[in-house]
């Protein structure tokens, strides 16, 4: 390879000084160096460079024309590293870059929000993406590299990912209005039991949480119609379809229905963030996660 001339930033802007004042007295001033010290920068840079930059007489200072040449490629070498350090000081300082986090359906809709809201409106020059899913297109998400983050719930997470508690969340009853439960401030899932439920897939975490809850006081739900999303479940209990045990996060859109609380014990699973530890979070990705620890930390009890 072609020998690269050995230069650094502030001998470039010691040739730029020079040129820009047509004085070496001007230049050291400006530079903040004594005229011999700047003399002696610019004579080692024409030895390097093995040409003259500057013609020198007693009154006067001029750029030759190999030192026209170099000034132009020494102010867009200047130029790039000021730009350079620039952004890369907005990346450090979270004002500039991109995450991906990746958010189970009930907590997206939830307390995320809000939190996402205060984070973003300190960070504008950061680009979020948020991929709302279920529990196992969450940790996907975060085990293949696709999202930075993930929240989700922490029990039998799969080998090779972290996970970090929040908080816990809590599940609840959504009923029709007028429903006879409603008169009710708690409900069993024995009384839940008996009536017609608007639920997840069997596959999906949420489903498998509440079956499981059934199964250890001898009960089975009766799943009367499957749904993807939680909007369509609050919909069809709207419209009188059933009932729904759901995160609390859900109910955000559960206006006009009654919302109750399930009897003691209750039903709650824990919630965490999910990372891969080998992944070396950016800045903003980080910055993001600290706030999340300090603000969902036990807020969905």
């Amino acid at each position: 390879m072609e020998r690269v001339p050995d230069l650094g930033a502030r001998q470039l802007q010691a040739v730029l000084a020079v040129a820009e004042h047509g004085s070496f007295v001007a230049a050291a001033a400006t530079l903040r160096l004594s005229q011999p010290a700047l003399t002696r920068t610019i004579q080692r840079i024409e030895d390097v460079l093995g040409v003259a930059l500057f013609e020198r007489s007693t009154r006067h200072v001029a750029l030759t024309a190999a030192g026209r040449e170099f000034v132009a490629v020494a102010e867009r070498v200047v130029n790039d590293l000021r730009i350079t350090a620039r952004s890369l000081r907005e990346l450090a300082e979270e004002q500039r870059g991109q995450v991906i986090l990746a958010c189970i359906m009930s907590v997206a809709a939830g307390l995320l929000p809000r939190i996402l809201g205060a984070w973003r409106t300190e960070r504008p020059g950061v680009e979020l993406h948020l991929r709302e899913g279920v529990h196992g297109t969450v940790l996907e998400d975060v085990r293949s590299g696709a999202a930075d983050l993930g929240i989700t719930y922490l029990e039998a997470l799969p080998e090779g990912l972290v996970g970090e508690a929040l908080g816990t969340e809590v599940f609840l009853a959504v009923l029709p209005p007028g429903h006879a439960l409603a008169a009710r401030a708690e409900l069993t899932l024995a009384e839940l039991a008996a009536e017609p439920l608007i639920s997840f897939p069997a596959e999906a975490r949420t489903r498998r949480i509440l079956d499981g809850a059934a199964a250890a006081e001898g009960l089975a739900l009766r799943h009367a119609a499957t749904v993807g999303q939680f909007g369509t479940m609050l919909a069809l209990v709207r419209a009188g379809l059933g009932l729904a045990i759901v995160p609390a996060g859900a109910v955000v859109g559960a206006s006009g229905l009654a919302v109750r609380s399930l009897a003691p014990p209750g039903l709650r699973r824990e919630i965490g963030l999910v990372t891969l530890p080998e992944r070396a979070l950016s800045p903003a990705a980080a910055g993001l996660r600290g706030l999340l620890r300090g603000l969902m930390h036990n807020s969905q009890e």
